[in-house]
């Protein structure tokens, strides 16, 4: 998957994302859990948003994602205090334990396959502290099928024209494929392209994954709140707690 041009206008493109509110509603969640605000993994971090405000909060973050141009945006906003890795989820590599992780903004959707889903919890459980917390969203199979489906959605802001199209694949798979135009000093447009997949998963396969990989379930909400969800939630998030630390090699 490829996040070049994306990341040149993700913050562009989600300004109407509330990241205080997120922040807190992801503290809350922690909190509620049982968990503390110790050393924090922002998995699949991004451009760093949320990474700034949970470490403006009192935890000492460590924002890890695989694309070194989201990385890059993150490290031109201010970041004293917080660590950025560079790390594919399904080889997370930390150089000590942790006591909390998220992981926003249905990132875990961007895995290939299941397979891929339980080494990230896996790699999650191996580093996180018995009794630390790990709270993450998802967008379900209900959204890729009625909501995503083969929708096209249109974004245009002051930098860039972008085309968002979606195709869905089956089997909770949405084939996404995004459309920049850039705008020259000539005014002509440069079109430039990025390519992905989303894949979405049952509620009860995403528990069972995670009980295998050493968590006890603490909650699971529809997102953005403590609700329960419904047939129709769009996205859920999850709290989860390590029931014994597995600080060994993977």
């Amino acid at each position: 998957m490829s996040y070049d041009v994306f990341a040149r206008y993700y913050d562009e493109l989600t300004a109407n994302i509330d990241y205080p509110a997120l922040a807190q509603y992801y503290s809350d969640i922690i909190s509620r859990s049982g968990g503390t605000k110790g050393i924090l993994l922002d998995l699949a971090c991004g451009t760093g948003s949320l990474s700034v405000l949970l470490s403006a909060m009192g935890y000492d973050v460590i924002g890890v994602d695989g694309s070194t141009e989201m990385l890059d945006a993150a490290m031109s906003k201010p970041h004293e205090g917080i660590q950025y890795l560079c790390q594919d989820m399904t080889e997370l590599d930390m150089f000590g334990t942790i006591d909390a992780a998220v992981c926003a903004l249905d990132s875990l959707n961007h895995l290939g396959s299941t397979d891929d889903l339980r080494r990230v919890f896996e790699r999650v459980s191996l580093f996180l502290e018995s009794g630390g917390v790990f709270v993450f969203d998802v967008n379900t199979p209900y959204k890729h099928e009625h909501v995503l489906a083969d929708s096209t959605f249109v974004y245009e802001t002051e930098n860039v024209f972008c085309v968002w199209e979606n195709e869905y694949a089956g089997d909770g798979v949405t084939d996404i494929t995004l459309d920049f135009f850039e705008q020259r000093e000539d005014g002509a447009y440069d079109r430039c392209s990025d390519y992905f997949s989303e894949t979405a998963w049952s509620r009860e396969e995403i528990e069972r994954l995670l009980k295998e990989a050493g968590f006890e379930l603490c909650g699971c909400y529809e997102y953005p709140t403590f609700a329960e969800p419904s047939e129709h939630s769009e996205k859920l998030t999850f709290a989860v707690k390590m029931i014994e630390s597995k600080n060994k090699e993977a």
